[in-house]
């Protein structure tokens, strides 16, 4: 199973490959996906979008999971999130790749068994896990890699209890 795994965000949203086989985890390429914050919002979506589908033709993921929105102040700064969101499941879907969200607590828990864990503990455990002598940067690649181990350990666990 490969799985690209996104920390979705519109200046920035983080990407992270992972093989998983056999309950280990082996890296294949992280990074981040920019754009300028002096185009508008759906050029930004489209440049994100273009970039996912170009890194889905590179490495061929079999599945895709994707850090879902947490519960914003400012409701208004979620809605380009959700678009982010919605333009990658899109693009997932339309190639034929599995595609799901997971919250950042159901990805905390995945990793540390604490869904209260701190940001500097998951990035430990994706080091941990993935074998790496320090942690991934920028920190949206580390989280992207995260979705994407949690993806491989729901899919475990839902395959064990059927």
């Amino acid at each position: 199973m490969i799985i690209l795994g996104i920390d979705p965000g519109l200046a920035k949203t983080g990407w992270g490959i992972v093989k998983a086989q056999n309950q280990k985890f082996s890296l294949i390429a992280y990074g981040v996906i920019k754009t300028e914050t002096d185009h508008t919002l759906e050029h930004r979506i489209f440049t994100i979008t273009e970039e996912f589908v170009s890194l889905t033709e590179l490495y061929g993921p079999t599945d895709v999971s994707i850090e879902d929105i947490y519960f914003f102040k400012n409701i208004s700064s979620a809605f380009p999130i959700a678009k982010v969101i919605g333009a990658i499941g899109y693009a997932a879907m339309a190639r034929g790749i599995a595609f799901r969200t997971f919250t950042p607590l159901q990805i905390k828990t995945a990793l540390t068994g604490n869904g209260r864990a701190e940001k500097n503990q998951i990035q430990e455990m994706v080091r941990l896990i993935l074998g790496l002598s320090e942690i991934p940067r920028p920190d949206h690649a580390a989280d992207a890699l995260a979705a994407g181990i949690c993806y491989h350990n729901h899919a475990v666990y839902n395959q064990r209890i059927g």
